[in-house]
């Protein structure tokens, strides 16, 4: 198999997440995490491309949210995008931060509270309720 750069990969993998964001089969999409906020801005002028072949936004996320669906070491510290087209879902996304937050400050973020919101992340990703399950139970790293 022919060797593919780690740029045309990372960009290959958006334009398919753009196009499924317009379809409607996913409500966001992130893009691959970046090791910097520089790496991430490398592929702005190609998103906003994207963006407009497919008639989706992005939004430029420098502080990923952090849930038990995914390993932490996955958006830790990283840098990615959010593709999506109607605003109310960047906007459910952005209230998942602000009530992980929240839960934080009451000292409440654990149990089946801190199991529900990464179910609520899961269901914005459009995943569906055996894949958010599974993602949970294979998850051994989290926060």
């Amino acid at each position: 198999m022919k060797e593919i750069d780690s740029y045309s990969y990372h960009l290959g993998a958006a334009d398919c997440f753009c196009e499924m964001v317009a379809a409607g089969v996913k409500k966001i999409a992130l893009s691959h995490p970046c090791n910097s906020k520089e790496e991430r801005d490398s592929f702005l002028a190609d998103f906003d491309k994207l963006a407009e072949k497919y008639s989706v936004r992005y939004y430029a996320e420098d502080h990923p949210f952090l849930s038990d669906l995914f390993p932490v070491s996955m958006n830790k510290g990283k840098h990615n995008v959010i593709f999506y087209c109607e605003d109310r879902y960047l906007e459910q996304y952005l209230q998942l931060k602000k009530d992980k937050q929240s839960m934080i400050d009451r000292n409440c973020y654990c149990g089946e509270e801190r199991t529900r919101l990464a179910i609520r992340y899961g269901k914005l990703l459009s995943y569906t309720d055996e894949g958010i399950e599974r993602l949970l139970k294979k998850n051994n790293e989290k926060e």
